[in-house]
């Protein structure tokens, strides 16, 4: 039998909502052996970041070669990579090991608004590891720092996702949850550098929206790793996302995590859990 594996290169979330924690609950759910590399270590829960703690380039690089010599992933996503000396190491080990089904999560900013990412960090990134990318999966924020334009209509977003493509990336995803329009229905954007595909979904009224993005582009990436295509494993982890949103855990005083089991249980024809 093959075993699918998928490496996440993120920080670490003391409250397991999102980050490392996140996406390994993501990688398991879908059937992906998933390994971590760890580049900050963060205190947070539901109601905030109280602390940041980067690990040195030289610890990360490590871990790197770990995987690369041993563990060969099948697919690899990025999530916090706090600093632009971290981003040019894993670029760097990307490069040295080949590993080519990349995907970009350009976390920026915490669900409370703590800086998860130096402003000197996002230049680096645009250069040096987007061209490395098969998929890039902003929020509208983040997708505004990348790309230095406003975004308020859809318009706005094709020309964003655009601009990520020309950056080089393959595939843009502009994720629609941040959206100020008022509308019931997220729309996200798909583009491949040649057409652009809208998928829809009902906006759930929820503050427990913790490790979204983190856990949407994990489940794209254990998706690459099982060998689906780009916009099979784009669509796939939007029918994950969004059952982990709507069947939510609630627990926690702030911005509590999704539900990583949801999508498995209603598979299975099993009652989620309700918070």
């Amino acid at each position: 039998m093959k075993v699918y594996k998928a490496l996440t290169i993120a920080g670490s979330d003391s409250g397991g909502g999102a980050g490392i924690q996140a996406d390994l609950k993501t990688f398991q759910e879908l059937g992906a052996y998933g390994m971590s590399v760890i580049t900050a270590v963060t205190a947070q829960n539901t109601l905030g970041v109280q602390g940041v703690y980067p690990l040195g380039p030289d610890a990360v690089a490590e871990q790197l070669d770990s995987i690369g010599a041993d563990l060969t992933p099948d697919a690899v996503k990025t999530g916090m990579l706090f600093s632009a000396e971290i981003i040019r190491t894993v670029a760097d080990k990307v490069k040295q090991y080949g590993w080519s089904n990349l995907v970009i999560d350009p976390v920026m900013v915490a669900k409370g608004g703590s800086p998860l990412l130096q402003q000197e960090a996002v230049q680096t990134l645009i250069k040096l590891l987007i061209p490395l990318s098969l998929v890039t999966t902003p929020n509208i924020p983040e997708a505004e720092l990348l790309t230095r334009m406003p975004i308020r209509t859809l318009a706005d977003r094709e020309e964003a996702a655009r601009r990520i493509v020309q950056m080089g990336s393959r595939f843009a995803v502009i994720k629609g949850g941040h959206d100020a329009n008022g509308s019931r229905r997220v729309v996200d954007l798909v583009y491949d550098g040649r057409d652009f595909i809208y998928m829809e979904s009902e906006r759930i009224d929820t503050r427990h929206t913790h490790g979204t993005g983190c856990t949407y582009s994990a489940a794209v990436t254990a998706g690459l790793a099982a060998g689906k295509t780009a916009p099979e494993a784009i669509n796939a982890a939007k029918a994950f996302i969004q059952a982990a949103i709507e069947d939510g855990l609630g627990i926690g005083g702030g911005h509590g995590p999704t539900n990583h089991f949801a999508y498995q249980r209603r598979l299975r024809g099993t009652v989620p859990a309700q918070g």
